[in-house]
């Protein structure tokens, strides 16, 4: 153990508990003991805190023995005779520091200065909308924004995070390394500074667009705002992990094996960034720094090397670039971050960091689809002998015969042929081309089928993207992730405006054909349902029962995608599952189900309801896109949305009632759903149905209308709609009950429920 390490990381674990207690101190003159203090749009509290001393933080008063059991975790700095400093001491220390800057930035917060304010600043939010001049960096992540992110951090996707602390050598080395990150996929957490200049500052100045959706957030220009990566990490733990407060040792060791991050130190490290990197030690995550630093090699607090030096004039390269390229490669390895690239010989980076880009008007080379041109993607099987491998053709003009922000029509064709390929496997991988075009820089696309919108921004066309390129990444990607059923891929893109009509036509009789024979799919109509175990490498007992007519939690896996992936990957997570005997077809138990829950939940579970909510309702992980909650009162049920931040007639919010239904929980009453599953006919069929739902968030009465309404009309109210309150209408039980008699609906006349 480096003493001089030991040494800093001390000394800057005393330096910021004597100045936290120094603010709280003035926080409980200045505002009282009863003053509210925490982050916004978590349930998690101060999730630091939280988790390693179950403490719910709600008041200044609260942290007053927080206070005390940071300052007995502290050590003194070490005297120049010792000169083997202990690894615990320095470790101790690190934890002291981290739940330092927690209350710190809660007392910030609560003098509003935070999220920090950066002039200038421009940050992407997922809205695809921006702020500019003066405005806030990111600050803490939120709960909703951690679980839209789940399903990508546990099917690989998103292989880890890295939080960059400091300033690159150059504005060049920034975006190079950002880039680098990017293409793997990694997501990128930034704070500090370096004589008071961020890398915030300088990808900032580079044009690089910041914010949840290009996997690039930056929290703040000081080195206290990294504690947001680590509480991202301990909600990590207790979202998907079913972690509880106060359980630091079985937190730090599911962030060792389970939360593949790093922390990348640029420029000098000050004793502040050395007790930081102490308490990010302690979850597993090793620090590598550009600059000379004493190392520590495996002592098994992290996998393998705790600190790593790489002075970055020293990286063998023949520029700063690659350089910097070999830099973020050997935090990779560091870490042993598990990643997964695709190659795609187009002119513009690609990796799915870039899926959130949005290519704004003032950036705009060409558009395809939208208001003002048709677009449409379509993909079906053929004989092999039809299909050439590897051909793409456009037949029609290019971007080239476009002015800039211009428009023009377009069709995507994709023929795909395999000795594996089945008709019922179309729609899926046809789904598949919003996430493959949108892996390009500088490349945004919205919807699917005959409602496709592709944007082309003026950067990527310099870069020599055209129309073409859209079917290489289709040709790469398609054998990357589907070569167990896809052998050869051929793609034609249609631009003249009779070929694209004649296209249409074609695709949208196909499209009416997939949808009768979907439609027509039901539990009863098959011998086997599916398993989705991807969330347990977050989620360790968490199994979800996937049938034709109850999609994935997450919504991004039905039936149809599962049985597509076990033909691809037999030995993966979705398993069939043979419903073998039928123990109750009301409420959906089935021994096969019963026993795969069992042999796969790890024995904690051996029975699982696939048509009710209140016995046994199936676990869920922390991905879920809505939760559904029994109102006692009103005998029905409220279903709130992930997207949907206000309080619930439950009297809590999302993220608070997603504690109760994640974790690889299974709790009666309460469970996490896909949203297309609120208009399944399996939906809650063993407890009434549709008709049992009297409350909803508006944002999907708005966005999925036309489905609630069919599901009325099955449920035999054609405008139970309208007798379904939402949080403009109530929030308070006593409101929704007296709304609900105001309606008469049904659920009121309906057998109790409880």
């Amino acid at each position: 153990m480096s003493r001089y390490i030991a040494t800093s990381a001390i000394r800057g674990a005393n330096n910021i508990v004597r100045e936290t207690d120094a603010y709280l101190q003035k926080a409980l003159k200045e505002k009282g003991a009863d003053t509210k203090v925490g982050f916004p749009n978590t349930a998690y509290f101060l999730p630091t805190i939280m988790g390693f001393m179950g403490r719910k933080v709600e008041t200044i008063g609260d942290l007053i023995p927080v206070m005390d059991h940071i300052k007995a975790l502290l050590h003194p700095i070490p005297a120049d005779s010792k000169w083997v400093p202990y690894l615990g001491e320095t470790l101790d220390s690190g934890v002291a520091t981290l739940l330092a800057e927690e209350t710190l930035m809660a007392l910030h917060f609560l003098y509003g200065d935070q999220p920090e304010k950066m002039d200038g600043f421009q940050l992407a939010q997922t809205s695809g909308e921006s702020s500019n001049g003066g405005g806030h960096l990111n600050g803490p992540i939120d709960d909703i924004q951690l679980r839209s992110w789940g399903i990508q951090l546990v099917d690989g996707r998103m292989p880890g995070f890295a939080a960059i602390v400091g300033c690159a050598k150059s504005n060049e080395v920034a975006v190079k390394i950002v880039r680098e990150l990017q293409r793997r996929n990694i997501l990128i957490f930034l704070a500090g500074n370096v004589n008071g200049r961020s890398i915030i500052h300088q990808l900032q100045e580079e044009g690089v667009e910041m914010g949840y959706d290009t996997f690039i957030v930056p929290f703040g220009t000081d080195t206290l705002s990294a504690i947001y990566a680590i509480g991202f990490a301990t909600r990590s733990a207790l979202t998907f992990g079913g972690m509880k407060g106060g359980q630091s040792r079985e937190i730090l060791l599911y962030n060792k094996a389970r939360v593949f991050a790093f922390v990348l130190a640029l420029g000098e490290v000050d004793d502040l960034k050395y007790a930081t990197a102490a308490g990010a030690i302690s979850y597993g995550f090793p620090a590598i720094a550009d600059t000379v630093i004493p190392e520590i090699h495996p002592t098994g607090v992290t996998s393998y090397e705790h600190v790593v030096s790489m002075p970055f004039n020293e990286i063998p390269g023949k520029d700063d670039l690659e350089r910097a390229e070999k830099l973020v490669q050997r935090c990779i390895e560091v870490r042993g971050v598990k990643i997964k690239m695709t190659e795609v010989p187009i002119p513009v980076p690609y990796g799915s960091a870039f899926e959130g880009e949005v290519v704004r008007k003032a950036d705009l080379r060409g558009e395809m689809g939208g208001k003002k041109s048709r677009c449409f993607e379509y993909l079906y099987s053929a004989p092999m002998e039809k299909v050439e491998d590897g051909k793409v053709t456009v037949l029609g003009p290019d971007l080239d015969s476009i002015p800039d922000g211009g428009f023009m029509d377009m069709g995507i064709v994709a023929e795909v042929a395999g000795r594996k390929m089945q008709e019922d496997f179309e729609p899926v991988l046809e789904r598949q081309i919003h996430h493959f075009v949108n892996g390009a820089s500088g490349i945004q696309h919205v919807g699917q089928r005959d409602i496709t919108w592709i944007r082309v921004s003026k950067a990527a066309f310099e870069k020599g993207f055209r129309l073409g390129d859209i079917g290489k990444i289709l040709h790469a990607r398609y054998h990357a992730d589907f070569g167990a059923i896809v052998d050869k891929i051929q793609v034609t893109i249609y631009t003249n405006p009779a070929d694209v009509g004649t296209m249409l036509q074609v695709a949208r009789d196909a499209y009416h054909k997939r949808n009768v024979r979907l439609g027509d799919m039901a539990d009863e109509s098959v011998q086997e349902f599916y398993s989705c175990t991807l969330c347990q490498s977050f989620a360790p007992n968490h199994v979800c029962v996937i049938s034709p007519e109850r999609i994935g939690l997450c919504g991004a896996y039905s039936w149809l995608d599962c049985k597509a992936s076990f033909q691809i990957n037999p030995t993966g997570p979705n398993q069939p599952i043979p419903k073998k005997q039928i123990i109750d077809p009301v409420k959906g138990y089935f021994s096969g189900s019963n026993e795969f829950l069992y042999a796969n939940s790890h024995q904690q579970f051996d029975t699982v309801s696939m048509y009710s909510i209140m016995e046994n309702p199936m676990t869920a992980c922390g991905c879920f896109e809505c939760i559904v909650m029994v109102i006692p009162e009103a005998n029905g049920v409220m279903i709130l949305s992930r997207e949907d931040t206000s309080m619930s007639p439950a009297g809590m919010t999302f993220s608070t009632l997603a504690g109760m239904a994640g974790g690889g929980l299974q709790t009666p009453g309460v469970m996490g759903v896909g949203k297309y599953y609120l208009t399944s006919k399996k939906f809650l069929s063993a407890d009434g149905g549709f008709k049992r739902v009297v409350w909803m968030s508006s944002i999907l009465k708005t966005t999925m209308a036309e489905e609630f309404r069919q599901a009325a009309e099955f449920a035999g109210d054609p405008e139970l709609l309208d007798k379904i309150a939402d949080e403009k209408v109530c929030t308070e039980v006593p409101d929704l009950v007296a709304f609900l008699e105001a309606k008469s609906h049904p659920a009121l006349t309906m057998d109790p429920m409880m």
